[in-house]
C-alpha cells in the first residue's frame, strides 16, 4: 500500500537517522584519532608501520623467489676458472618443483595482505593465510637450501661454487621468516585489543604495496627483456636492472646492442618514476606519521616528568586552580596562573619538537651507517677473489650509497651481485629520509644562521640590527641571555605569524564560505544596532554575540592548512574561550592535571564538542591530555571546529526561542557586564571593525 501522505514524514525519517549514522561514524573516528595519540608507540608500529613494512618486503621477498626459481642453484668451475665461467649443474626436478611451491603459497600470502590493507578480505580471515603461507614457504626454502649445500655433492675433481639463485633463496627465506613475523606481533595486539582487528591507513599507505609489487615486476619484466636482448643470464640481467633504475651505474654491464639501447630510453624512465613513488610512499610512512607519533610520544612523556615534578615538590607553576574568595583578587591569581600553565606547555612542546627531529636524524644515520659498514664488511668478504680491502670496501659501498657509480670498483662474485641488488633497495630510501631529516635540523641551521648574518651585514630585514643580535644571543643560549626582553619570536628571515588576509591561502572553497560568512557577519551586526536602536539589549547582544563568533571564525579560516600549523598565544586562546563560554580567570572548567593517563580513559581526551547534551565542558589543564594543545589535531582545526560547535548550538537555541516565543538566555560574551561590547561596538563605529579581542591584553576579553 503506497500511501502519499507517509512519503514526506517517511523521506525524512530515514534522512535523519543516515545524518545520526554519519554522526556517529564521525564520533568514533573522532575519539579513535583522540585516544591513537596516548597509544603508545610500540602498538602504532604494530598496528600500521610492521603491516607497511610487510608490504614492502613481501613483493621482494617474492621478487627474489622467482630469481631462485630461473636459475640452477650450482655450476662447477673448470680448472683454473672463476664463477663467471661456471658451468651450469641441472637441479632435480623435486627442487624446482619445492622451490616453485614455496612461491606459489608466498604470491597468495602477499595477494591476502593487499586484498585485507583494500578492505576486500577481513583481517581474520587474512592474516592466517599471510602468516601461515610466509612461514611455509620460508621453511621449504630453507629445506632447499640445507639439501643444496651437503645432499647434492658434485662429481669429483670439481670445484663447484653457488649461483645468485642459491643466494637469493637464502634472502627469500629470511625475508619471508622476518616479515611473517612482523604480523604475527600485529595479530597479537589486536587479539589483545590494543587496537581493532583492522588496517585504517591512508591511501598512500594503501597504495604502497601496489606501488612496490609494481616496481618489483617492472624490474623482473626488464632483466629478462634484457636477459634475451644482450645475452645475459637471468640474475645479471636483475642486477643490471637494480643499478640502473637506482641510477648507481657501477659499468661492470651495459647495452651492447641497438635494441637493448634504444629500449633503455623509455624503460629507464619510467623505471625512476615508479621507484619515486615507492619512495614517496615510504618517506610519507616513516616521515608523516612516524614523524608525528614519535613527536606525540615525546611530548606526553616530557608533560607527564614536568607535571610529576611539579606535583611531588614546589614548583613555580601551581597545579591546583584556585578556589573562589576574593573574586577579584582570586580571578587575577588564576589568570596567571592558567598563563604560567600554558607557557610551560608551550616550552614542553618546544623542546619536544627540538628533540623529535634530532631523535629522528640519529635514528636515520645510525640506519645509514649500519648499512654502510656492515655492508661494506660483507662486500669485503665476498669479493676476496679480487683482493679487496676493506678500505676499498668502504669506498665501493659509499659511492655506491650516494649513487656516484665511478664504475673502479664492482661485485664479480654470485654472492656479491645477488647482496648489492637487496642492500641497495634498502640503502636507496634510506638515504632519502636521511636527506630529509637533515633538511629538518642541519641544513635549516645553515640557512637560519646564513639568513641571520645576511640581515645583521648587507641584506638587512624589517628589524633593526640590535633587535637581530639580541633575538641571536637569545637563541645561542636557549633562552637564558634577555629572557625577560621583548624580543622577536620569528625566525631570522621568516614572515610574521601576524594577520594578514591577502597573504593567507584559503582551504578548498573557502572563498565561498568566507563571502557567505562575511555576508551574515554583516546581518547580525546590523540586526544587532537594529535591536539597539529599538532598546531590545538582550536582541542586540545575542546578535552581536553572533557577529563576534562568525568574525573569528572568518580569521581562524585563514590559519587553516598553514605550513607550518598556526600556533596562537594565551591571550588569542583566552579569547576563543571566552568566545566558546569558559572563562580563563574562573577556575569552574579548570584541574590540576593527571601524570599519568592510562590508553582507553576517553574522559582524559579534550574534544572540541561539547561533552553531554547539557553542553557541560569537562574540568581541563593546560598541562593535560584534555589540553587542545595535545593531540594531533592543529590549533586552527581545533579553534574552528569549537567556535563552529558554539555558533551552531546559539543558533539552535535561537530558533528554539523564536519558534516557542520566548526570550533566550544572555549569550555568555554579555554575561556579568556590557561594558566590553560597548566597547567592541565603538571599535566598529571607529572603523575598527577587523580588529581581534585579544590583541594587547586581556581587558579587551568580555568579562
Amino acid at each position: 500500500m503506497n500511501d502519499p501522505g507517509l512519503d514526506a514524514p517517511i523521506g525524512n525519517g530515514a534522512k535523519a537517522v543516515e545524518r545520526q549514522q554519519a554522526e556517529d561514524v564521525e564520533e568514533e573516528e573522532e575519539i579513535e584519532q583522540e585516544e591513537a595519540y596516548l597509544t603508545p608507540s610500540r602498538w602504532w608500529f604494530a598496528s600500521t608501520a610492521f603491516p607497511l613494512v610487510a608490504a614492502t618486503f613481501g613483493p621482494m621477498a617474492s621478487a627474489f623467489n622467482v630469481c631462485a626459481l630461473a636459475v640452477h642453484w650450482r655450476v662447477s668451475i673448470p680448472p683454473g676458472g672463476t664463477e663467471e665461467h661456471g658451468i651450469d649443474v641441472p637441479d632435480p626436478g623435486w627442487l624446482l618443483g619445492v622451490n616453485g611451491l614455496s612461491l606459489v603459497l608466498a604470491l597468495f600470502a602477499n595477494f591476502a595482505l593487499l586484498l585485507n590493507m583494500a578492505n576486500r578480505l577481513s583481517f581474520t580471515v587474512a592474516q592466517p593465510i599471510t602468516i601461515v603461507g610466509w612461514f611455509i614457504s620460508c621453511f621449504l626454502l630453507v629445506g632447499l637450501v640445507i639439501a643444496t649445500t651437503y645432499d647434492l655433492p658434485l662429481p669429483a675433481g670439481e670445484d663447484r661454487a653457488l649461483t645468485q639463485g642459491f643466494y637469493y633463496a637464502c634472502m627469500s627465506a629470511g625475508l619471508y621468516f622476518f616479515i611473517s613475523s612482523l604480523m604475527m606481533v600485529t595479530v597479537y595486539g589486536a587479539y589483545k585489543g590494543h587496537y581493532p582487528a583492522e588496517f585504517k591507513l591512508t591511501t598512500s599507505q594503501r597504495t604502497l604495496m601496489l606501488q612496490y609489487i609494481l616496481l618489483m615486476i617492472y624490474l623482473l619484466g626488464g632483466a629478462g627483456v634484457y636477459a634475451r636482448i644482450e645475452g645475459w643470464t637471468f640474475t645479471d640481467a636483475v642486477y643490471w636492472a637494480d643499478f640502473t633504475l637506482l641510477t648507481v651505474g657501477t659499468g661492470d654491464y651495459a647495452p651492447a646492442t641497438h635494441l637493448g639501447r634504444g629500449l633503455l630510453f623509455p624503460y629507464a624512465v619510467f623505471g625512476i618514476v615508479i621507484l619515486g613513488l615507492v619512495i614517496g610512499s615510504i618517506r610519507s610512512l616513516i616521515l608523516e606519521r612516524g614523524k608525528v607519533k614519535l613527536g606525540d610520544r615525546i611530548v606526553e612523556k616530557k608533560r607527564e616528568r614536568i607535571v610529576r615534578r611539579l606535583t611531588e615538590g614546589d614548583g613555580k607553576v601551581k597545579l591546583t586552580p584556585l578556589s573562589k574568595a576574593k573574586e577579584v583578587e582570586i580571578e587575577e591569581n588564576e589568570l596567571n596562573r592558567r598563563r604560567q600553565e600554558f607557557e610551560l606547555m608551550r616550552k614542553i612542546q618546544y623542546k619536544a619538537s627540538t628533540s623529535r627531529k634530532w631523535t629522528s636524524l640519529a635514528i636515520s644515520l645510525n640506519a645509514w651507517f649500519i648499512l654502510w659498514i656492515i655492508g661494506a664488511l660483507i662486500f669485503y668478504k665476498a669479493e676476496r677473489n679480487q683482493d679487496w680491502s676493506y678500505f676499498q670496501a668502504l669506498y665501493f659501498a659509499y659511492v655506491s650509497l650516494l649513487t656516484i657509480g665511478y664504475g673502479d670498483f664492482h661485485p664479480m662474485s654470485n654472492f656479491g651481485r645477488a647482496f648489492f641488488v637487496f642492500w641497495s633497495l634498502l640503502a636507496i630510501p634510506t638515504l632519502t629520509i636521511l636527506i630529509s631529516n637533515l633538511g629538518d635540523t642541519v641544513i635549516k641551521s645553515i640557512r637560519d644562521l646564513t639568513i641571520y648574518f645576511g640581515e645583521i651585514t648587507v641584506l638587512p630585514g624589517d628589524a633593526s640590527v640590535g633587535t637581530r643580535i639580541r633575538y641571536g644571543a637569545h637563541k645561542l643560549t636557549r633562552g637564558q641571555v634577555l629572557s625577560g626582553k621583548n624580543i622577536m619570536e620569528e625566525p631570522p628571515g621568516l614572515l610574521s605569524d601576524k594577520d594578514d588576509a591577502e597573504g593567507h591561502r584559503k582551504p578548498p572553497g573557502g572563498e565561498a564560505t568566507d563571502r557567505l560568512a562575511e555576508e551574515y557577519e554583516k546581518d547580525e551586526l546590523i540586526d544587532a544596532e537594529e535591536a539597539k536602536k529599538s532598546g531590545n539589549m538582550l536582541d542586540h547582544d545575542r546578535h552581536y554575540y553572533h557577529y563576534l563568533l562568525v568574525r573569528e571564525i572568518r580569521n581562524v579560516m585563514k590559519h587553516l592548512g598553514e605550513s607550518p600549523p598556526k600556533r596562537y598565544n594565551y591571550e588569542e586562546w583566552a579569547w576563543f574561550l571566552k568566545l566558546a563560554g569558559e572563562d580563563e580567570a574562573s577556575s569552574q572548567h579548570h584541574r590540576q592535571p593527571p601524570s599519568k593517563v592510562e590508553k582507553g580513559d576517553t574522559n582524559e581526551v579534550q574534544s572540541a564538542e561539547a561533552d553531554d547534551g547539557n553542553n557541560v565542558t569537562r574540568q581541563w589543564s593546560w598541562l593535560g591530555n584534555r589540553s587542545p594543545l595535545m593531540g594531533e589535531t592543529d590549533e586552527a582545526e581545533w579553534v574552528m571546529e569549537k567556535l563552529s560547535s558554539t555558533l551552531e548550538r546559539e543558533l539552535k537555541k535561537t530558533r528554539e526561542v523564536e519558534r516557542q516565543g520566548r526570550r533566550r538566555e544572555t549569550p555568555p560574551p554579555s554575561r556579568g557586564s556590557s561594558k566590553t561590547l560597548e566597547g567592541e561596538r565603538s571599535n566598529e563605529s571607529n572603523g575598527h571593525s577587523e580588529k581581534k579581542g585579544p590583541k594587547g591584553n586581556m581587558s579587551a576579553i568580555p568579562p
